[in-house]
């Protein structure tokens, strides 16, 4: 193909700063063309999330059979899941069609308000981890899953026992900007440069989907780890902290919007 085909599978943000929109902008900076299937709407924006839509099992197993049956997939990410119907149904469609897979596991927004039920945790873990090429939790969501807090380097080992063939535990929060990738045989530790730049809206959305972009662009995993983790970082240092009365969203497009006018 000419151009790699690169599909989000997760819930709207309205806002345009996480979620589905994050997620094709991520796929659009790295040359990719982006598709979706969109499994929640959410009333979101920078200070929170005040609803949640859920779409119908039926509905969205509709937008994965039409876009697998007539574009097709080079690579897929998960996101925003929401429901235990969801990631069945989910899991149930790609093991059947197989392709290069990236689990972002969104459990909650960094409003706290829930983006993954409590009852589909395990329905996650068991089912999609297993399918997953790599799994890209932060911290918080890698101790949840991983049976409470520990080190960077165990959490990750933890979280591949759970089946994924790669873990990156991503640097956005804790003490060390760092994400720790695991592929069962090797630790590397990807520098992650930390701006405080007041526009982190969007950034773990941003790092999967810029990894499953390069990924499904033919990039080795290191490589696009690393390329997931410098462009996630550019786009918190270059995003709109002046955007809404919270955490402004990220800007992965940058400057290259403005070369056409």
């Amino acid at each position: 193909m000419s151009v790699p085909r690169c599909l989000t599978i997760a819930g709207s943000d309205s806002g345009g700063g996480a979620g589905i929109q994050a997620d094709l902008k991520a796929f659009a900076a790295v040359g990719c063309h982006g598709m979706s299937v969109v499994v929640a709407l959410t009333a979101q924006n920078t200070v929170g999330v005040t609803a949640v839509h859920e779409a119908p099992v039926e509905f969205v197993q509709a937008q994965l059979e039409a876009v697998f049956s007539d574009i097709g997939v080079d690579v897929a990410k998960t996101g925003m899941l929401f429901s235990a119907p969801i990631v069945e149904a989910v899991a149930d469609y790609l093991a059947a069609h197989p392709v290069p897979l990236v689990v972002d596991p969104v459990m909650v927004a960094s409003s706290d308000a829930r983006l993954l039920r409590e009852d589909a945790v395990e329905t996650l873990v068991t089912r999609l981890f297993p399918l997953a090429t790599v799994i890209t939790p932060n911290l918080l969501e890698a101790e949840a899953l991983a049976g409470g807090p520990a080190p960077r380097d165990e959490l990750a080992r933890r979280l591949y026992a759970l089946g994924p063939q790669a873990v990156i535990v991503t640097g956005g929060h804790g003490d060390e900007a760092v994400d720790t990738l695991f592929d069962g045989e090797e630790l590397i530790h990807i520098p992650v440069p930390r701006h405080e730049s007041g526009a982190t809206h969007g950034a773990g959305c941003t790092h999967s989907a810029v990894l499953a972009a390069l990924l499904g662009s033919g990039y080795g995993l290191r490589r696009a780890a690393e390329g997931a983790a410098r462009l996630a970082s550019e786009a918190v240092r270059g995003g709109f902290a002046d955007l809404g009365a919270g955490d402004g969203p990220v800007d992965v497009l940058g400057p290259k919007t403005k070369r056409i006018v």
